[in-house]
């Protein structure tokens, strides 16, 4: 069955990257919506499946960003529609504030290669989806409390909440699954500054590129696992 995918972008560099590479694959359509430059959000009826991306803004950023405000009454009636929704990242921390959960300053700033344990207490299905460590790709500063009725996915040495599952209709990643080469270079491109004076968490970009090299198709090959299993 094809799905009608609609990715919300907060920033040009940071697209969909292997999420649009699982969904050509399968013949899915993907069409976006570009905050950033204005971009207009559809109707709920239009899309079966939202994915809401990253970015270097927090939540908190209304000010800022005005458009912030609209995207969460977006996610709202999305829910409400009963659309599945991934986010990851900034997409992420978005939908824990929707479903009431805070937004926080994580201890650590986490960039790089570091592993995730799976939270023993998810439910079987997501235990088959995800295995019990994995290694993923991180480049945040904030963090999220678990909103009511969700479960937590797991965590790292450096973030206590790597995610969440909402009544398997909301997927909720903090790390990034859907890194590749191209991506990666993006977020170095237009985010280094976000290295400097990091902490032990904090990797170079020398360590973030060979990550990628060495770990980048392990890494998509999870995500398409993910996607299969829950989106179709």
């Amino acid at each position: 069955m094809s799905l009608r995918i609609h990715v919300i972008q907060h920033v040009a560099f940071e697209g969909p990257a292997a999420i649009g590479d699982w969904a050509a694959y399968h013949g899915h359509t993907l069409t976006s919506t570009h905050l950033f430059s204005g971009g207009a959000l559809p109707r709920t009826d239009d899309f079966d499946v939202l994915v809401v991306m990253g970015g270097p803004m927090s939540v908190h950023d209304t000010s800022k960003y005005s458009w912030l405000a609209t995207e969460v009454s977006f996610l709202q009636k999305t829910l409400i529609a009963g659309k599945k929704i991934l986010g990851v990242c900034l997409g992420a921390q978005l939908l824990a504030k929707v479903l009431g959960g805070a937004v926080v300053p994580n201890p650590e700033r986490e960039i790089g290669w570091f592993p995730v344990k799976r939270n023993m207490a998810l439910p079987a299905i997501w235990k088959q989806r995800l295995p019990e460590s994995f290694l993923a790709f991180h480049w945040h500063g904030e963090t999220f409390s678990v909103p009511d009725g969700s479960v937590s996915l797991g965590a790292s040495d450096a973030c206590l909440q790597q995610g969440f599952v909402w009544m398997d209709q909301v997927l909720a990643l903090q790390f990034h699954l859907e890194t590749t080469a191209a991506s990666a270079e993006a977020l170095l491109a237009n985010s280094s500054g976000d290295l400097k004076g990091g902490g032990i968490w904090v990797s170079n970009p020398d360590q973030l590129t060979k990550g990628v090299q060495e770990n980048g198709a392990a890494l998509n090959r999870l995500l398409n696992k993910l996607l299969d299993s829950w989106l179709t």
